[in-house]
């Protein structure tokens, strides 16, 4: 695969990631467990949809399409979203998890593209790494409350943490693209992240009495194969775009 190539995997990952996860995290506007977290998911969903925005702009300079028609134009099997940020809501718990690990994974990608040699993603780099602080801030303050509430409480967050870890691993789902994207200065391969990410999260797991048990990771999505999840997401996603995607909005 050529370095170019190579490029376009990555942008294309981390866009579809951050626009699926993005659209999850929107429907818990209206609906939060409180007026606070309402608007808290809301943000982020607003911040992920944000970077995804930026990403396919990167994309656009590099002769990909526009935007819009990159981001509700495409084929469910054109899309490299990872099956975990796919998944439906659940509940609080597992949404809250889901972000934790997650947006620790998206912290060592962005902390090491802020010194790539892309130009505009080292500059979107530094602008989200500060984004996504807050993002892993509100997780990890939210796990902890939970962690040392009712039983009920760290049963649900055990039981989310269970359901997404095979999933969570599948964000690092190798390909072709490894040693080009290496050799063009856009970071470690996806074995060097997930195990600066399984660092990075196992502490704080052990500090909340969380147990992460052995698993294959769920993987396909970097490849163009999904969960069954996707492809509702997306019609219900695009539905407003396919009424006139010719419409100047």
């Amino acid at each position: 695969m050529s370095t170019q190539d190579a490029t376009r995997q990555l942008l294309f990952q981390m866009a579809d990631d951050a626009l699926i996860m993005g659209h999850r995290n929107s429907e818990w506007t209206g609906i939060g467990p409180t007026l606070e977290e309402d608007i808290a998911f809301s943000s982020m969903a607003q911040d992920k949809i944000g970077h995804a925005y930026q990403l396919y702009k990167i994309l656009n300079a590099m002769g990909e399409g526009e935007m819009d028609k990159l981001a509700f134009n495409r084929n469910e099997k054109d899309f490299r979203s990872c099956h975990l940020v796919e998944l439906p809501i659940g509940d609080y718990a597992f949404s809250l998890m889901r972000q934790f690990l997650f947006d620790t994974a998206e912290s060592i990608r962005y902390e090491q593209l802020q010194n790539c040699s892309l130009t505009p993603l080292a500059q979107l780099a530094v602008k989200v790494k500060g984004e996504l602080r807050y993002h892993k801030m509100h997780a990890d303050v939210w796990i902890k409350q939970l962690a040392n509430g009712t039983e009920e409480s760290k049963a649900r967050l055990q039981a989310a943490l269970s359901e997404l870890w095979p999933y969570a691993l599948g964000m690092f789902e190798e390909g072709d693209w490894q040693a080009a994207r290496k050799s063009e200065g856009l970071g470690d391969s996806e074995s060097e992240i997930r195990e600066k990410w399984l660092a990075a999260v196992s502490p704080k797991l052990e500090e909340w009495n969380l147990r992460v048990e052995s698993a294959e990771a769920v993987e396909g999505g970097r490849q163009g194969y999904h969960s069954e999840f996707l492809a509702p997401l997306l019609k219900e996603m695009t539905e407003v775009f396919n009424i006139d995607p010719l419409a100047s909005w």
